[in-house]
């Protein structure tokens, strides 16, 4: 209960207060992408800058966390394209975009806050490692797949090459690898600008979590309920299933990086999944139910997780 109290409440409060605000007209679509920008493009990236320019690399570089998360998406992505396949018979690119739901939690702008506000400046890391594997997945190697099966050969090398650019012009991963090389050749940054990082960095986590609440309030759900109802038990049940089986292999479950794990396994489908259905035209519906279902079941399983991990 106390996790619940201390962790899991103030988080989906946030989240709570945002959709709120949208559905109650208080801001509206030109709010929710001016916040998104702010989030994306300077408090997110400030944050992971900052964190890891006064981190020591090697404290933060874990290979054995990156090997074994991305064997838990890759697993979860998988399932999800099989399930799309047996029940719908869909073609690879709705396959694509099923598993892709199935796999993408919002590591991000959910992930981040919850590993701060759960673990503290320790389970940082763990979380940024979180977001460049799903990052690489999701809007490189996933996007590929759902060009290859839209268009030709040709029409696929092109879909990569874009894919490719688009993560190569992502604030968050960029941010990430940078903070990561400022730690490695022992940048220090002067005590203004170190100042500036933190105060930009703290506006993160609630700016990230309202503005999913934001996103959400214009939603509906439709039609799609029953392929949503199966990406959310993919994603919210049979992937944290997989990181429990998985990653003690590559980490302890019981260190700070482990529970990250678990953690970032178990959050809803990220609202990108919806924004890549809303781009091709493929299961538009579904990927919208999906994101709204998963994020309202996942009230429950996250606290329920954070409990079970005694957290807080």
């Amino acid at each position: 209960m106390q996790a619940i109290l201390t962790v899991a409440f103030p988080i989906f409060a946030m989240i709570l207060t945002g959709y709120l605000a949208g559905r109650l007209k208080i801001l509206g679509a030109e709010s929710t992408a001016a916040l998104n920008a702010f989030v994306s493009y300077f408090a997110l990236p400030v944050l992971f800058f900052g964190t890891l320019a006064r981190t020591p690399v090697q404290s933060v570089f874990d290979a054995g966390f990156l090997a074994g998360f991305s064997l838990v998406f890759v697993a979860s992505y998988g399932f999800g394209m099989l399930m799309n396949r047996l029940v719908k018979r869909g073609g690879l690119a709705e396959m694509n975009l099923h598993g892709l739901a199935a796999a993408w939690g919002n590591v991000g702008y959910m992930g981040v806050p919850l590993a701060l506000a759960a673990f503290g400046a320790e389970g940082l890391p763990p979380a940024m490692l979180a977001v460049i594997v799903t990052a690489v997945f999701s809007m490189v190697i996933g996007v590929m797949m759902i060009e290859l099966g839209e268009a030709s050969d040709e029409g696929a090398w092109r879909g990569f090459v874009k894919a490719l650019s688009g993560v190569a012009r992502n604030p968050l991963p960029l941010s990430i690898l940078a903070g990561l090389a400022a730690s490695w050749i022992g940048l220090k940054l002067p005590g203004p600008i170190d100042r500036f990082f933190e105060l930009m960095g703290a506006a993160a986590a609630p700016c990230a979590l309202f503005a999913i609440g934001l996103f959400l309030a214009d939603k509906a759900i439709g039609s799609g309920v029953a392929e949503a109802g199966l990406v959310t038990l993919n994603k919210l049940l049979l992937q944290p299933l997989l990181a429990f089986l998985i990653l003690p292999f590559f980490v302890p479950l019981d260190s700070v990086a482990g529970k990250v794990g678990l953690l970032m396994a178990a959050l809803p489908t990220a609202a990108n999944a919806f924004v890549l259905a809303k781009q091709y035209e493929i299961s538009v519906e579904e990927n919208t139910a999906a994101v709204l279902l998963s994020t309202a079941i996942s009230v429950i399983t996250v606290s329920a997780l954070l409990v079970w991990m005694r957290v807080g």
